[in-house]
């Protein structure tokens, strides 16, 4: 793409920041006009949009920032630490199967969605669906299917086994983020209205319920004034841990990648644990893990998790650069295909949330941890409540291991129903 106006990343951070600062100081209004706002537009919507919109303006560019990655590889594994730091696995585990069946149901809904979005979008332009060889526009789709189930190691995975042309690898890229973060907004959206979707879908929240009420009594009864020392300890601890994920993430990605062959092959359904981001998410989560169970956990009193969530929010910053609604209409036909295939997904998971009675909450982490993935589904699990964050890193980890799978089934389902269409 073009050049954006600005390109030095230490100004991007500060328009960013400029961005978030507003949203929060907008949002912490008792009357008036925010006021009104915020009950109808989630202030974490607004973090993501703002971003989102300077990008299309051209003032800023993911595609010339390494922000992104700076939030996704450093501040990520942070706030995973931070925020299970005082995680009671005894009471996510009362949650239930639900939040299970959620998301499996999230994988079905993308497997089985983009076959049908094909057969759908070639009745009217079978063109659109076509291709031949290399550049047969199933195989791109495929590169989707694996960044929706399981992340990016997936998707590089698709694009390494399916061979699509490389030249058109950026019309993917613009389908999935045009249909991940269109969905990711809608969900955000309905975070505010949590209660109403939970009593048309009757679902039963007391689990997350109690969950929340537990961590909150916990915090509430060790909070203290945090002094320098605390804030230090945390860094501490927080940043040993980044270091610790990204050191063992590496050796054991690299060690896996060299020494197995059904992991190093990436039509393999184990070619997952090659990857080193998967390790530094798995490793950053197990340290925050093990934590809870030393004295470490009465560090939530300091404010832990609002650390970490001052850490999730810059991410979401990031996450919304990558959005450049200027681009909407580069290829429409594809971009309809991809809002349908999401469309699937959607309808798949409301269909299944209604019919089990799952609460939103299990609804929404168990789609993002299939599109958004260890970057995400924290995100939206958070904005529910601090507490919850650990959920969807959790789901976002079990994204990964059904991810090549699930996304080679999609693949072979893709080739079928374009040759159907165009056939």
């Amino acid at each position: 793409m073009d050049e954006p106006l600005i390109t030095n990343d230490t100004i991007t951070l500060g328009l960013l920041a400029a961005c978030l600062g507003f949203v929060f100081l907008t949002s912490g209004s008792k009357k008036g006009f925010w006021q009104r706002f915020y009950n109808w537009v989630p202030a974490i919507l607004l973090c993501y949009l703002l971003p989102a919109i300077l990008a299309s303006l051209g003032i800023i560019s993911d595609d010339h920032s390494r922000l992104y990655f700076m939030a996704s590889r450093y501040l990520l594994p942070a706030a995973l630490v931070l925020m299970t730091l005082s995680i009671d696995l005894k009471a996510i585990s009362n949650l239930g199967s639900k939040a299970l069946i959620m998301f499996l149901t999230g994988t079905a809904g993308i497997i089985i969605g983009g076959p049908l979005a094909v057969l759908i979008v070639s009745a009217v332009s079978p063109e659109t669906v076509g291709g031949v060889g290399f550049d047969a526009v199933w195989r791109g789709l495929s590169t989707i299917a694996g960044s929706w189930i399981g992340g990016g190691a997936n998707q590089a995975a698709m694009l390494e086994i399916f061979q699509f042309n490389p030249d058109r690898f950026g019309e993917m890229v613009l389908v999935d983020i045009v249909g991940a973060n269109i969905w990711m907004a809608i969900l955000l959206l309905g975070v505010g209205k949590t209660r109403q979707i939970d009593r048309w879908l009757k679902a039963d929240a007391s689990s997350i319920e109690a969950l929340k009420k537990k961590v909150t009594a916990f915090a509430e009864s060790i909070t203290r004034v945090p002094t320098l020392n605390d804030y230090m300890v945390l860094f501490f601890l927080a940043f040993t841990a980044v270091g610790l994920a990204h050191f063992l993430g590496g050796i054991t990605s690299g060690a896996l990648s060299a020494g197995v062959s059904w992991v190093s092959d990436p039509s393999s359904f184990f070619s997952f644990l090659g990857g080193e981001f998967f390790w530094m998410v798995v490793i950053a989560t197990a340290i925050g893990i093990a934590l809870s169970f030393t004295r470490a956990k009465n560090y939530e009193g300091a404010g832990a998790s609002k650390l970490g969530g001052v850490f999730i929010y810059i991410l979401v910053a990031t996450i919304g650069m990558k959005m450049d609604l200027s681009r909407l209409l580069e290829n429409p036909g594809l971009i309809v295909l991809g809002l349908i295939w999401i469309g699937f997904h959607a309808g798949l998971l409301i269909l299944v949330a209604k019919w089990i009675r799952a609460p939103f909450f299990f609804l929404a982490v168990g789609s993002q941890a299939n599109v958004g993935g260890a970057a995400s589904a924290p995100v939206v699990a958070a904005e529910f409540h601090p507490s919850l964050s650990s959920v969807g890193v959790l789901l976002a980890v079990l994204g990964y291991v059904v991810g090549t799978g699930g996304a080679l089934l999609c693949a072979y389902l893709l080739e079928i129903a374009a040759a159907i269409g165009t056939g």
